[in-house]
């Protein structure tokens, strides 16, 4: 039961993370909030490795920077499939696969065996996750080939994510996250670094990068749609000063979730802890009904109830 509260915990997390740096994209580049919620979140891990402990074996070291190489890949992938559109189909697609693709590896490859309670309740967690990643108002057009590919790509490198974390050992504690982490860094810091060297080159100054551009991103996890983050009513944009403070909020939440989703995965199976851990968006609308009132569609709704129905099935199952 507790690898199952710990994963369904670690989902509204990770909610609550898009949730601090979809507000802080409102008012900075997405790709700066991205590298901002990075690099606080390594710190925040870093300060707690020393009371987890934690062994830095060559194994834990490696699985720990190839999660870090898939939650890169699922930043760009996401990235580009944000600005094909329409997210109303391929951001619960990405979810649905990011889900499936660690689930399958569980039960194919690990040999996890579950019971028929167990597979019920991942059946209605995948039904949840669509219906909560629904985007109310979003015009519903048909995808692109390629914005498709890039959805499920994403999704694939984010089950990559659960699926390498997954493979480290119980003695490693916080390792295989920093290494992760550590990744992520250097990968927005390098994306950040070609922004201002073109900014430079136009003549438009390096400061220029910090403008919100498109509204368009990801948090450190790959998990977010920043555009989708914020609420669909006309509000005020932060300050800069408070969406830096929000970027460093959604790092150190964002570290959190990973470490939730880290200690289910120790004390449970794969399977389960992937389908829970891709209700994300469930934190995201909860916080925004409850700090921003923000209207819950009844699609929304249903999904959110599907999703104790599942939590429930899988604790017990």
């Amino acid at each position: 039961m507790m690898p199952a509260v710990l994963a369904l915990s670690g989902a509204l997390v990770y909610g609550a993370a898009d949730f601090f740096g979809g507000l802080a994209a409102k008012s900075l580049r997405s790709i700066v909030v991205t590298a901002v919620a990075a690099l606080s979140g390594l710190l925040a891990l870093l300060i707690a490795q020393p009371f987890v402990g934690g062994e830095w074996t060559a194994g834990d070291i490696g699985w720990g920077v190839l999660a870090g190489g898939f939650g890169a890949l699922a930043i760009a992938l996401l990235y580009a499939c944000l600005a094909i559109g329409p997210m109303s189909i391929l951001s619960p697609l990405t979810a649905v696969v990011s889900a499936i693709a660690p689930m399958l590896w569980g039960l194919l490859v690990d040999g996890e065996e579950l019971s028929a309670l167990a597979y019920a309740g991942l059946g209605v967690a995948l039904v949840a996750v669509v219906l909560v990643g629904f985007i109310p108002g979003e015009k519903v057009v048909r995808p692109s080939i390629r914005g498709l590919l890039m959805a499920i790509g994403a999704g694939l490198a984010i089950g990559g994510f659960l699926i390498a974390i997954d493979q480290t050992s119980d003695d490693s504690g916080l390792v295989p996250l920093v290494l992760s982490r550590s990744t992520t860094v250097v990968v927005t810091g390098v994306a950040i670094g070609m922004l201002a060297i073109g900014a430079v080159r136009r003549r438009t100054g390096a400061a220029s990068i910090l403008r919100p551009a498109a509204g368009l991103g990801v948090t450190p996890s790959g998990h977010a749609d920043l555009e989708h983050a914020t609420p669909s009513h006309p509000s005020p944009a932060p300050t800069v000063a408070r969406a830096w403070w929000l970027a460093v909020t959604c790092g150190i939440v964002d570290a959190a979730a990973n470490a939730l989703a880290l200690l289910a995965l120790r004390g449970g199976d794969l399977s389960i802890v992937s389908a829970l851990t891709a209700l994300y968006p469930a934190g995201t609308i909860l916080l925004a009904a409850v700090v921003l009132r923000e209207r819950v569609a009844a699609v929304q709704w249903a999904g959110l109830a599907l999703a104790l129905v599942a939590g429930g099935l899988l604790a017990i199952g």
